[in-house]
């Protein structure tokens, strides 16, 4: 675990996810576990990319992608793109709003990938939107208001 209480953090060197930071909760009974571990990257300042290795508990009875599933992945993505981008205290903020468009049937088994763009930073929240993706065709997209985290005193 490292100082922002992310456990991971640093890029890994090997496997299909060299590059890309590893992002899991160093708790052991969060909700975080029931999403699994995510994969995140940035692309530039206001951009980055997460991406979640999919598992047969993220199903529904349909046998696709659960939709609570996916809104719990782009609310955990809002926050590994912030980490991403450099904005690491943001991990200690709130989500406001998350509003979720379905575009597409998600399956278990190929990669989630979610690009997450920050559109806009206030004093005290900040505003961003996201595209999840499978193999190239899109799942769902979302936006969210957050909440900072109070500045340290």
């Amino acid at each position: 675990m490292n100082s922002d209480g992310v456990a991971g953090g640093e890029p890994l060197t090997d496997g299909k996810w060299a590059g890309w930071a590893g992002w899991s909760d160093p708790h052991p009974d969060t909700f975080l576990q029931a999403i699994g571990r995510g994969y995140m990257r940035g692309v530039g300042p206001t951009s980055a990319q997460v991406a979640l290795e999919t598992r047969p508990s993220h199903r529904n009875r349909l046998d696709t992608l659960h939709g609570g599933f996916l809104a719990a992945f782009a609310d955990h993505a809002y926050f590994g793109a912030l980490w991403a981008m450099g904005h690491k205290a943001q991990i200690g903020g709130v989500t406001i709003d998350l509003n979720m468009q379905y575009l597409g049937v998600g399956r278990v088994g190929p990669d989630l990938l979610a690009e997450v763009e920050l559109l806009r930073e206030t004093g005290r929240l900040m505003f961003l939107r996201m595209l999840i993706t499978q193999e190239g065709e899109p799942v769902a997209a979302s936006s969210a208001t957050v909440r900072k985290a109070p500045a340290a005193r």
